[in-house]
This record gives structure tokens, sequence and C-alpha cells, in this order.
């Protein structure tokens, strides 16, 4: 496996305060599409962990040996280190990251509060499952990208120019599971959805808002494809996402 990270894709870390938030990035993607909204955070005086997931930020190779078992775990090892030095704890993600964020509420009972941007909380219909499949049985294990999902002109997110098609099989496969237990989430969640997102559909907000236990407010981004962290509401995304969590937070 390399070690080598490309460039922009390194974790990102600051010591603040008592007070911390976990920041989760994307599926193919690396800490750079959310690293302004953890840098917003941090700039509050939060603890802020933006960890890289296994295989993303280094090479497609690397992530071929990775898969949702691996994901989740780092994403609940970065919360417990960060639960062990913080007095309350809030997480964002976007994406995958969202469906992450939503796995580290399902299984910590003392999250204090989720921001999910574009989550990907749903698996998606049988029929794109068995064209996977289908695909994989036939020894082709890429797909094209789904990257940089951006309407603002020369956005451009790091992330990989293919989707490896068995990572993505294993992250659906931890999605209906994550699905299946939404009602287990109880916090207060910040949704922010893109009216327009070529990558996740808009019901997995639906059923989100419709299956959490807890107090939950959908805010529309108009102005912003799938990577709203690096589109046209950036600055909205960040200002409302730093607001809700110095709200849970206490801050």
């Amino acid at each position: 496996m390399s070690t080598e990270i490309l460039p922009g894709s390194e974790p990102f870390s600051s010591l603040g305060g008592a007070l911390g938030v976990l920041v989760l990035h994307g599926f193919t993607g690396s800490p750079a599409s959310v690293y302004s909204i953890a840098r917003a955070l941090a700039d509050t005086g939060l603890s802020v962990e933006l960890p890289r997931l296994p295989g993303h930020g280094t090479s497609v190779a690397d992530m071929k040996t990775t898969g949702w078992s691996d994901w989740s775990t780092a994403a609940l090892a970065a919360y417990d280190e960060l639960a062990g030095r913080s007095e309350r704890v809030a997480v964002v993600g976007l994406s995958m990251g969202g469906g992450l964020g939503a796995y580290v509420a399902q299984s910590r009972a003392n999250v204090a509060g989720c921001v999910f941007i574009n989550p990907l909380v749903k698996p998606p219909v049988a029929e794109l499952l068995e064209g996977i499949d289908q695909l994989l049985e036939a020894g082709i294990d890429e797909y094209e990208s789904i990257g940089s999902d951006i309407k603002r002109e020369g956005s451009i997110e790091a992330s990989y120019d293919v989707t490896p098609l068995a990572c993505a099989r294993s992250l659906f496969e931890g999605v209906a599971e994550v699905y299946e237990n939404l009602g287990a989430i109880a916090v207060p969640i910040l949704l922010l959805q893109s009216r327009e997102d070529h990558v996740v559909t808009s019901d997995n907000g639906d059923d989100l808002v419709a299956l959490v236990s807890g107090p939950i407010e959908r805010v529309w981004l108009e102005n912003s494809y799938h990577v709203a962290t690096m589109d046209n509401d950036q600055a909205f995304v960040e200002a409302t996402t730093v607001a809700f969590v110095q709200k849970v937070l206490g801050a």
C-alpha cells in the first residue's frame, strides 16, 4: 500500500477548548473537501478532528483494500479519542461522512448533535446493486468518478478519478445497516441539502427527516450541487454549521 498522501488531502487537527467537533469527508474524496468547514469551526476555539479515512487521499489501489468496516472503525476511533478529552462532541459529515456520522450517533450515546451535508444514509435501489454485482462478476472493478459534483466554476474536489466498485458495494451494505437504525438517533440534527445533487438522491434527506427520533432542521441549498462545502453556498454552509454546533455544544 502507498503511504504517500496526495497534496491537500492530509488530515486536520486543531487543539482548542473543551468542546469538540468531528468532521468526516465523503466516499473517494479526502479531508480537502471539508477542510474549510473544519477550519471555520477551529477558528471559533473548538477542538476539531478531521481524519483521512482509510484508503482515501492516496491512490485508488489503496482504496481497493478497504471497505465500510475500515471507514466506520476509523470514524468511531476518531470520535472516541476526541470525546476522551472533550466535555461534549458534535459530528459534521459530508456525503458518506454523513452516513458515518449517523453511524457514530447510533453507536455513541454522548454525541451532542450532528450536521449532515448531502448525506448518504439510504442504500440504492436493488437494480443498482445488481448492476454493480454483474460488473464485478464480469471482471470490471471500476466505474466513472463521482467526484467534483460542484456548480461553482473552477472549484475542483480532491477525489479519485474512478470509483472502485467493490468499495461502493461495501459502502451500500454499511449504509443499509445505518438506514435500519436511523430511529436510534435522538440528538439534534441540522440537515443541509442541495436542491440539485447528482450523487445522492433527495430521498436520503426525506427518510432522514421521517425516521430519526430527535429534532431535525432541514435547510435547502439553492445554488450548490453535491459538494456544497466547496460550492456557491460554501459561506452559508460554514456559518450555519458553526452556529448550530455552537448551540448544541453550549459554546
